[in-house]
């Protein structure tokens, strides 16, 4: 899934995902791991979400599933983006 995530953060596009019950698509920004788990920050722009549709969001990458990248891209970041994610201890690919 690495692999995946890193081109799609590349190429700046959407991905889909299964995720805490529901389907979501997200603009990805950063990749890596902290401690003993691989993360994604990503923004959400719709799909399911028990706290909110949209936003900034944390993902654990061991409980995404059916991960598939869409052709809808993004140009620029969202606002709110931060390069070198604090919560990022290693930073494998990020836009």
């Amino acid at each position: 899934m690495r692999q995946e995530i890193c081109t799609a953060i590349r190429k700046r596009r959407h991905i889909e995902f299964s995720y805490g019950g529901g389907v979501r698509v997200v603009e990805p920004y950063a990749y890596g791991a902290c401690e003993t788990h691989e993360l994604l920050r990503a923004y959400q722009v719709s799909g399911f979400s028990p706290s909110r549709e949209r936003g900034w969001k944390l993902f654990r990458v061991e409980e995404i599933a059916d991960l598939r990248l869409l052709d809808q891209t993004f140009a620029r970041p969202q606002d709110g983006y931060m390069r070198n994610d604090p919560c990022l201890e290693v930073t494998y690919c990020e836009v």
